[in-house]
């Protein structure tokens, strides 16, 4: 290793003694949002030959630069998917080595045919040197729908009916909000994506294997929502307002104002919606022989309603051409209520024979983030950049449940139970990020990140017979404190040599964990916290070669944690279903990964390959352990218990036909291996084991834009996810399609959006699992077949610029 290091040096030494001194750099952007364009396709061509000299792709910045151009005159060709292509005439000569573009506009494409406008669809995927963007402005599929089902439109990226989230098949994922963290985590995200309004996300970032400058948290990786904030001069706004199929409607508005030295925007939205679920257990219960001795099944059926309100809103304010403040919120406030039944038949020697469950829940959410935030740029390649955040959230929740059972003897029992709870967490995060560009492109990170979180979650219960007879149950009775802090150190830095680039960084963090759980009669003083104090240390090594004819390749590395969350770290016993009774671990430790991706890349005017090859393996996996007690009841906890592996490889393909028509085809194929294991509960006489097992899986997507005559855009997402392992068992395939027209009116101020999720109502989890005297097969699906009407205005002045970005005109040699 040492060699190969010390040879790779050596060659970027040599590669820069010999490199000459003409080049030509600049920036790209879209010349209608104004938004940096990763990955345009950048290329320069002997003027009178038109043989190729050289090409590389714009950075995450928009910015390119191509050195070693001899003297001469060249042209510079611009392009990307679904925009116009761009050249300038530009020469090289000793007076003038060094070319400078000014920013450089490209142009989204329009092509006439038989004299019907038909507007070029614009390219709703990019690639930049560490992540791929998905512009989802323009989802048809999901317009008037929530962030879960933006994200079920994502290649990569699933969405299971209970909203749980997961990127190539790996549910360890972090999710964050424009950039942070904003208060999510794996406890509350699934709920708060349901809420949060679809028509409010710009882009969705996929960071598969994220440098050291980002959160380590999340071996799979992270998933980055922007929300749309616009930054184009006048004032500008949209209403929408739909309903589906279901009952649900929305309506939403929101309005941007930018001009001088204020930019700001104000968004607010309501939205109904209401979901049916279905869903089964069978379980049966076997002997060391494999016979079945009895069984107890389970079907279920569920009805939820929610309303929630969401506002956001934000100022920008340039006291200087260097200084910028800003503040930024966001809120929700959620009303859920949800009816439960469940039909429940055995014949299992002691236990009823028949059981019927009514369950009633209601929460309340009320959730809020405050964010400040300070740049200070240096010059154009240096900055400093601080933002503290505050976010709150509070969730109470009742639920109550009577059941009434018949025995095989004739005799009847009923209970009933009401419990309240409340999950009250805050949190800070502090950033602290400076960048720096000096030399020939040499580039170095640095900063300082900071968590600090603090939750609280009561639990009261009251139970007996009937309503009338229930009182205060004390052994239900529990108050689970978790408080975390991480605080961070980071630097990386970049060198581009030619065709060469390469990355390195690493990252410190330093993290101090502490839970208590509280019976009834507890107090602080009487009861030990469980505390974890610990010091990682994560580098990453990212490395980049450009090959003639639009070719890019990518090697990186990186390490990742997932740390346990507070649900699987609570030791109290929830006994709301008695047939499945849940608790947590609080000795769970983190589990670390590493990583290992080789990106290939390959750009055609109109057409995009990715080809990755990734490897991960991870120790000290969490997993969900199940096993029967003395009583016949499944218990459920989690522990970590595994190692795994996996491996795989992903195509990418985004295709532009015949300017209308945009097509992002996604194939990942993988292979994964989960170790054996063996495992004594607490309490427990026998240990809990589980095979070693592997499994090559696949899934597959197709998203296809078209734009129709006469002014109507179609969408189509097709999905599909073959057999998966998972602990103790597997999950079997399943798959769906999501379909959307938009037809726009009054020179495009109004559309009118028609659309359909879960088409062939086949959006479904069924999961097989067995253990010690036990095999169990489990389906839940929610809503199915849903049909939607969205109606959007958009009003203002659209078209335009700051004073400050105007473009210039256009001529050769454009230098400054």
């Amino acid at each position: 290793m040492k060699i190969f290091l010390l040879s790779f040096l050596m060659l970027f030494y040599f590669l820069s003694l010999s490199a000459n001194q003409g080049s030509v750099r600049g920036k790209v952007v879209d010349a209608g949002t104004r938004e940096n364009l990763s990955y345009a396709t950048v290329s320069v061509e002997d003027a009178r030959t038109n043989a190729l000299v050289g090409g590389v792709p714009t950075d995450e910045s928009g910015e390119f630069r191509i050195d070693n151009i001899e003297n001469g005159t060249y042209i510079l060709r611009i392009s990307m998917i679904g925009f116009t292509t761009l050249e300038r005439k530009f020469t090289i000569s000793a007076s003038r080595p060094d070319v400078n573009f000014r920013t450089l506009q490209l142009s989204e494409d329009v092509q006439m045919l038989d004299e019907v406008v038909i507007e070029g669809i614009q390219s709703q995927m990019r690639f930049e040197i560490d992540r791929r963007v998905f512009n989802v402005a323009q989802n048809i599929a999901s317009t008037g729908g929530s962030a879960s089902d933006v994200l079920a439109n994502i290649p990569s990226v699933e969405v299971d009916p209970e909203g749980e989230i997961s990127l190539r098949g790996n549910a360890s994922v972090t999710i964050w909000i424009n950039g942070k963290a904003s208060g999510l985590s794996a406890d509350n995200r699934a709920q708060v994506l349901e809420q949060l309004p679809a028509e409010s996300i710009e882009r969705v970032e996929l960071i598969t294997n994220p440098s050291a400058r980002y959160n380590p948290e999340g071996t799979a990786g992270i998933i980055n929502i922007v929300l749309k904030r616009d930054r184009k001069a006048g004032y500008y706004g949209s209403i929408q307002a739909g309903a589906d199929t279901r009952n649900g409607y929305n309506m939403s508005g929101n309005i941007n104002y930018s001009s001088g030295k204020f930019e700001s925007y104000l968004n607010i939205g309501h939205r109904v919606r209401e979901r049916e679920g279905q869903g089964y257990t069978y379980r049966n219960y076997i002997d060391g022989s494999g016979n079945t001795q009895s069984y107890l099944n389970q079907i279920r059926s569920d009805k939820e309603r929610e309303w929630p309100y969401f506002g956001r809103a934000g100022i920008t304010y340039h006291l200087t051409t260097k200084d910028h403040f800003s503040i930024n919120t966001f809120g929700l406030l959620d009303f859920e209520k949800e009816d439960d039944s469940m039909d429940y038949s055995s014949n299992v020697p002691g236990s009823f024979v028949r059981s019927f469950r009514l369950s009633e829940n209601e929460n309340t959410m009320k959730m809020g983030n405050v964010e400040f935030n300070y740049r200070r740029d240096f010059s154009e390649k240096s900055n400093l950049d601080l933002t503290v955040s505050y976010h709150t959230m509070d969730r109470e929740e009742e639920s109550r449940f009577t059941q009434e059972s018949e025995f095989a003897d004739g005799s009847e029992s009923s209970s009933y139970q009401f419990q309240q709870s409340d999950n009250d967490s805050r949190s800070w995060e502090i950033q602290l990020d400076y960048v720096t560009e000096f030399g020939r492109q040499n580039k170095v990170e640095a900063g300082y990140k900071g968590d600090l979180s603090r939750t609280e979650s009561p639990v009261e219960t009251v139970s007996g017979p009937t309503g009338e007879s229930a009182v205060f149950d004390e052994d239900l009775y529990n108050f689970f404190r978790y408080n975390q802090d991480v605080h961070a150190l980071y630097a990386t830095y970049s060198k581009r040599i030619g065709n060469f680039g390469f990355q390195t960084g690493l990252r410190g963090e330093y993290t101090r964990m502490d839970t208590k759980s509280l019976a009834y009669g507890e107090t602080d003083g009487k009861v030990a916290p469980y505390e974890n104090d610990y010091l990682s240390l994560y580098p990453s090594a990212f490395l980049s070669y450009t090959l003639p004819g639009n070719n890019e390749l990518q090697l990186n590395y990186t390490r990742r944690v997932s740390r346990p969350r507070r649900g699987q770290l609570n030791p109290f016993m929830n006994v709301m279903d008695s047939t499945n009774i849940t608790y947590g671990n609080p000795y769970l430790t983190p589990e670390y990964s590493n990583a290992l991706e080789l990106n290939y890349i390959k750009s055609w005017d109109n057409h995009m390959l990715s080809t990755s090859l990734y490897y991960r393996n991870t120790a000290d996996v969490i997993q969900r352990i199940n096993y029967l007690n003395a009583d016949n009841i499944l218990m459920s906890t989690h522990a970590n218990v595994a190692k795994t592996q996996s491996a795989g490889v992903e195509f990418i393909v985004k295709n532009n036909l015949f300017r209308f028509l945009d097509l992002t085809s996604t194939l990942n194929l993988y292979y994964n291996s989960l170790s054996g294991f063996s495992y004594l509960p607490p309490g427990a006489q026998e240990p809990v084991t589980g095979e070693a097992d592997d499994d090559f899986s696949w899934n597959g997507r197709i998203v296809a834009n078209a734009a129709l005559p006469y002014d109507i855009t179609m969408q189509v997402t097709g999905n599909y996810n073959s057999r998966q392992i998972v602990s103790q068992g597997y999950m079997k395939p399943n798959g769906s399609v999501d379909i959307g027209f938009r037809k726009s009116f009054l020179n495009r101020a109004l559309h009118l959006t028609l659309n359909g999720r879960d088409i062939f109502e086949t959006r479904r989890r069924v999961t097989v699992t067995s253990g010690a005297g036990f095999q169990q097969e489990n389906m839940f699906r929610v809503s199915g077949r849903t049909i939607g009407l969205t109606l959007t205005y958009s009003f203002g002045n659209m078209n335009g610029n700051r004073n400050n970005d105007r473009q210039e005109p256009m001529m050769d040699d454009e230098e400054f």
